[in-house]
């Protein structure tokens, strides 16, 4: 048996010890997903006995470092890791930006001091995070952000408003791009971290066409941030003036965030889901429709292989850097065509709103909710424009 097919043996035993049957059943609600945070609760006695057992593994974030709270495993182990977690529809034991977006940027940017703490508070689910990036003039052209730090020596008074701030009102900390220099456009950014009870620090939530409401509205009125809180550890990442370098960076794992609501193991095989979800066979359902949902696991499929083929050469140091606006265009649009579908098998019961035999209108909600996908994160017309230029290198028009 080679180290691998150990390695899998040993993880196919840890999982089915530690992972209660309830953590294996999809996810029906809010409240089934685990954010962490300072005022976190737990939804049951599964749900925190499945996050302490990956926490105590380091299998919140299994690719860290020891020293970080992860469990330093090298990327075939956490592949592994992934395939065995989803043959046993195992669900995430913590959902995090400070994982998937802030804490890349830290391992790459960040100071040995930030990567002690933030990184480990992280990892512990101890700290829940969001990002302030879109303002309500600045969206796709980020650069073109207002929000002004003044320095005061030691800190920055911070005035601005961000908007789209995904769970602002959850969250204990956000990481901020704030202009400190109006004289250079790219140059004048700084990538500041601080605390959401600051004083100074609002929030609105943002209803959604869906009736949900997850984004919100951050006013930052007279904040002070600190330039330090402690020994090497700066309220800020990167480079004072070039938090630009740092936002480019952490885009590209937003993108691949998103991106995956689309493809892979949970769309996979979607054809015989939403068949049994009709109560119909094959047979039974209308012959376009059958063609349409095979015509997406083919898609799907080819996103999930698409996706391990750029997460492979990404840590290899071969990937390109436009692969994450590929990731994000298809990964989008086929998340769209998966609800879409989820409709139309759904007949007239998926166009209900409130009722308790639909989750209180899950479908239709959740289907609103996916027209948003190809806006967030950089719309899908910006993603091709990149994809064009960068990677097909086509002549400007």
């Amino acid at each position: 048996m080679s180290d691998l097919e150990q390695f899998r043996s040993e993880t196919r035993s840890w999982l089915e010890a530690n992972c209660p049957p309830e953590m294996r059943e999809p996810v029906r609600d809010d409240d089934d997903t685990y954010w962490g945070g300072r005022n976190a609760t737990f939804k049951n006695d599964a749900q925190k006995a499945w996050f302490e057992a990956c926490r105590d593994k380091g299998y919140t974030v299994p690719s860290w470092p020891k020293e970080y709270g992860g469990a330093g495993l090298a990327p075939a182990e956490a592949k592994v890791l992934r395939e065995e977690m989803s043959r046993i529809n195992a669900r995430p034991p913590l959902s995090s930006f400070g994982i998937w977006m802030l804490g890349p940027a830290l391992l790459q940017f960040g100071t040995e001091g930030q990567k002690q703490r933030f990184l480990n508070e992280i990892a512990r689910g101890e700290i829940r995070w969001c990002q302030g990036y879109s303002e309500p003039g600045s969206g796709s052209d980020l650069v073109s952000m207002q929000t002004f730090g003044e320095d005061k020596g030691d800190h920055w008074v911070v005035n601005g408003q961000k908007i789209w701030t995904s769970y602002a009102n959850h969250a204990d900390w956000i990481f901020c791009l704030v202009r400190t220099n109006k004289e250079d456009k790219y140059h004048g950014i700084t990538f500041m971290l601080f605390d959401m009870t600051s004083e100074g620090v609002s929030t609105k939530p943002i209803l959604l066409i869906s009736g949900n409401s997850p984004f919100c509205e951050t006013f930052m009125d007279d904040v002070k941030v600190p330039k330090s809180y402690g020994e090497d550890v700066p309220g800020y990442v990167g480079t004072i003036n070039r938090g630009w370098d740092v936002a480019k960076y952490l885009l590209g794992h937003e993108r691949e965030m998103i991106s995956g609501m689309g493809g892979g193991d949970r769309t996979a095989a979607i054809g015989a889901a939403m068949q049994r979800q009709a109560g119909k066979t094959g047979d039974e359902l209308d012959p376009l429709l059958r063609a349409d949902l095979a015509m997406f696991d083919v898609d799907a499929l080819a996103f999930t292989a698409m996706s391990e083929k750029f997460m492979d050469e990404m840590k290899a140091g071969k990937g390109h850097p436009a692969q994450p606006n590929m990731m994000k265009y298809v990964g989008t649009e086929l998340n769209k065509r998966r609800h879409e579908l989820m409709m139309s098998t759904g007949g007239t019961q998926a166009l209900e709103w409130e009722s308790e035999t639909t989750g209180g209108g899950k479908p239709s909600r959740n289907w609103l909710r996916t027209k948003a996908n190809s806006i967030e994160g950089g719309t899908s017309e910006v993603m091709l424009n990149v994809i064009s230029k960068r990677i097909l290198e086509l002549p400007g028009a």
